[in-house]
């Protein structure tokens, strides 16, 4: 049997093993640094020592996915196709269209996959499911496709299980350390939009009647903790189901614990506590809401009721609180 491609030698090998650039690279774009350029080409690539009869993984080009998923593939003699989605992981492509099925079939035809493999099956991730019209990948191309495990670290057992997942490894998880990893996501650019506010806060505060105070910092900086990360990291256990509804519940408690703290709801300070309890927990709704596009508790329909549901409310919110609040400031007293 010919066990090799007459052109294997111009297509790119990559190793299994990370170096400290690939960890760093995956450490800024936890951080939100570099989020949307963090890419690899589209195309195909080699694992090990790959022949005409190994088998073909289908990935995103997203490079915190694609490094994923090769530092499980030690070992492993296999080719990945990898599409262009555009620096976005396989869930979410999945959700936009670009990890779809006229990107799968133009690929396919791009790198002439039907020429390096002699078999005509393609493994994608489960995730992946959602953007893909199985039956019109194989009328298109003659490729028929097979979902793989749900993560990534599953590949070797289930290769060698002949193909085969288990119910365990169908089983979509998000744990509480699978959300922790994703709270710096949401947290940096929280306090980058942060970093202007705060400079209006400090100009303000050399005409204001009652400047801005440290229990006024107290409560936005509560706001941006329980929305970008208290809020997904006790998700399971918030009562309701929307986004937007757990993270107005974590930032109401939050600013109430503060509030209360800081002698907030002494008379003289309950007009201006009264803005805030609409401001900051409204605030922490609108981040909790954007952290619907890192969970797989969620689907693109869903997303954009809860959107269009959510986003009238917290703007009216958050209006009315910034209002009373500047007010407050400008012309009230109380306690600074």
């Amino acid at each position: 049997m010919e066990n090799t491609y007459s052109d294997k030698e111009s297509i790119a090998n990559v190793p299994t093993s990370l170096t400290t650039c690939d960890m760093l690279g995956a450490w800024k774009v936890r951080l939100g640094i570099g989020r949307m350029n963090y890419t690899v080409n589209p195309g195909l690539y080699s694992v090990g020592n790959p022949h005409r009869e190994s088998p073909v993984l289908v990935s995103a080009n997203y490079k915190l996915t694609f490094d994923i998923l090769r530092k499980n593939l030690a070992d492993l003699d296999c080719w990945l196709l990898i599409l262009d989605t555009k620096g976005v992981n396989v869930w979410c492509a999945a959700g936009k269209g670009t990890f779809g099925t006229d990107e799968l079939v133009h690929r396919i035809d791009s790198v002439g996959l039907s020429k390096v493999v002699n078999h005509r099956n393609l493994i994608l991730p489960q995730l992946g499911a959602p953007g893909i019209n199985a039956h019109e990948i194989t009328a298109r191309t003659g490729f028929s496709v097979t979902y793989g495990p749900v993560r990534a670290d599953d590949i070797q057992a289930y290769i060698a299980e002949g193909y085969n997942a288990t119910r365990e490894m169908r089983r979509v998880k998000f744990t509480f350390t699978d959300r922790l990893v994703l709270t710096p996501m949401e947290l940096v650019p929280a306090v980058k939009m942060s970093l202007p506010i705060m400079g209006v806060m400090l100009i303000t505060n050399q005409f204001a009647k009652r400047p801005f105070g440290k229990s006024d910092i107290a409560a936005y900086a509560g706001a941006i903790l329980t929305g970008s990360v208290i809020t997904p990291l006790l998700l399971p256990y918030i009562p309701g189901k929307a986004f937007a509804w757990k993270g107005l519940v974590t930032g109401l408690m939050g600013t109430i614990c503060i509030l209360g703290a800081s002698k907030g709801f002494k008379k003289e300070n309950r007009l201006m506590s009264a803005g805030q309890l609409l401001l900051f927990p409204a605030f922490s709704s609108f981040l909790a809401l954007n952290f619907t596009g890192a969970t797989t508790y969620t689907s693109p329909s869903g997303v954009k009721k809860e959107m269009k549901r959510a986003l009238p409310l917290i703007i009216g919110a958050g209006a009315v609180g910034a209002a009373i609040v500047l007010g407050s400031h400008f012309l009230g007293k109380g306690k600074k």
